[in-house]
């Protein structure tokens, strides 16, 4: 087996290995070091032993043993430790590995409702969610949460030691239980989804690992529960993963919406994600995923950039920012209003939100601010709110992107002169 092999396991599935770790040993930290035991294991044995049939499973099973061997070695037990044991021998012995394969379907759904037990902080269920579900590295992490890396590391330890010393079991909550936890999971979701569709950090703009993975558990999700903002959020996420071939070029550099060429679009997702924003618009009761993926299925209805029905989205928009008032809706309904009523009128809305902290670090605001000027041709103005952009990102396809509008805008000025 070649080592590209094992490494491309390691991306594609060691998230999924460790949820099912994690159920199996009840312990965060336990789970991660066994994670990395298997993968050792695996990359001195496989090549020479050849891949097992099922690799993930061997995995597992590979990681549960050097966890049990490493409780053994210890020279005295907690209660812990040997209830740890004593849960996980049976499942080696008798045979369980067949079944691995189903489990590690569910284990991640699993994991996502133990970090976002109610008994956490909302802030300490994303910032767990994104680091054991999804694997980013507590740098990336700490960037999109807009805190210092120790901060967000000594969250992160919080939360795992309550998990561990409150025994929060490893489980998806009965229907009891369900509705009240249902909009922490849609929000970890839906952030998992974002990262992998457009990265807070790195040089690639897209991971359609994680993408895919989050529209794989917003299914699972709604099979236990088929409520009208499950389904909302299915669809938005389908939405935006249709546009996902024509999001980058061949050098993955990011090409605007209004850009993109729409044939590239997958039509199977559209079809599908505007199904269910019509079924989740018809249950009534939605809430703030069904409106954006209202909004997405207007934009991918639009056979062009230029056929846009703007006047729709400002109204969308409008029903989102009653439900949900934060200054980034109200940031993405200005841009709206300036597709439908030009760029000032943008410009003077993204004006009165400065006030906003939020803003203030958020790239994206900056950047819209600098493509309204850049329409209205106040050159000036539009550079100096692209540096400001630039300065605030650390992802490469938007800062290629960035650097690009400021060449461009260089030339114009040249021209002009």
């Amino acid at each position: 087996m070649e080592q590209a092999s094992l490494e491309q396991i390691y991306r594609r599935d060691s998230r999924r290995v460790f949820a099912t770790l994690a159920r199996l040993l009840g312990n965060l930290d336990l789970a991660e070091d066994a994670l990395h035991e298997a993968f050792i294991a695996a990359a001195e044995r496989w090549p020479r032993e050849g891949v097992p049939a099922n690799p993930l499973a061997w995995l597992v099973s590979a990681g549960r043993f050097k966890a049990i061997d490493q409780l053994r070695r210890r020279e005295r037990f907690t209660t812990w430790d040997d209830e740890l044991v004593q849960r996980s021998e049976p499942i080696a012995a008798d045979g369980a590995e067949a079944a691995l394969p189903q489990i590690l379907e569910d284990d991640p759904l699993r994991l996502i409702f133990t970090c976002c037990h109610p008994s956490l902080s909302e802030e300490a269920r994303i910032a767990l969610t994104l680091r054991e579900v999804c694997g980013l590295t507590t740098e990336a992490i700490a960037h999109a949460c807009l805190l210092t890396t120790t901060t967000l590391a000594q969250r992160i330890v919080r939360a795992k030691a309550k998990i561990r010393d409150a025994r929060i079991p490893y489980r998806v909550p009965d229907s009891e239980e369900l509705p009240a936890r249902l909009g922490s999971v849609l929000r970890v979701i839906y952030l998992v989804f974002n990262e992998g569709y457009s990265a807070s950090s790195g040089d690639q703009a897209l991971r359609p690992d994680l993408s895919a993975e989050a529209i794989r558990l917003a299914r699972l999700l709604r099979e236990l529960l088929p409520e009208a903002e499950v389904t909302g959020l299915l669809g938005l996420m389908l939405l935006h993963e249709s546009r996902r071939p024509a999001r980058t070029t061949a050098a993955g550099d990011l090409v605007p919406l209004e850009e993109q060429d729409r044939r590239l679009w997958d039509a199977k997702l559209i079809a599908e994600g505007c199904e269910l924003v019509q079924h989740a618009l018809r249950r009534g009761r939605f809430g703030p995923y069904t409106l954006q993926a209202a909004i997405a299925a207007v934009h991918a209805e639009a056979p062009r950039a230029q056929a846009t029905d703007w006047v729709q989205i400002v109204g969308l928009y409008d029903a989102l920012l009653r439900l949900d008032p934060s200054p980034i809706v109200a940031l993405n309904r200005a841009v709206a209003v300036a597709m439908r009523d030009g760029p000032q009128a943008g410009l003077e809305l993204i004006a009165s939100l400065w006030g906003h902290e939020a803003l203030a670090n958020y790239h994206l605001a900056h950047a819209a601010q600098a493509d309204l000027y850049r329409r209205m041709g106040s050159l000036k103005q539009a550079r100096a709110a692209y540096e400001a952009a630039l300065q605030l990102t650390e992802q490469g396809a938007e800062r290629r992107y960035l650097s690009r509008r400021l060449a461009e805008l260089a030339a114009a000025s040249d021209v002009g002169a």
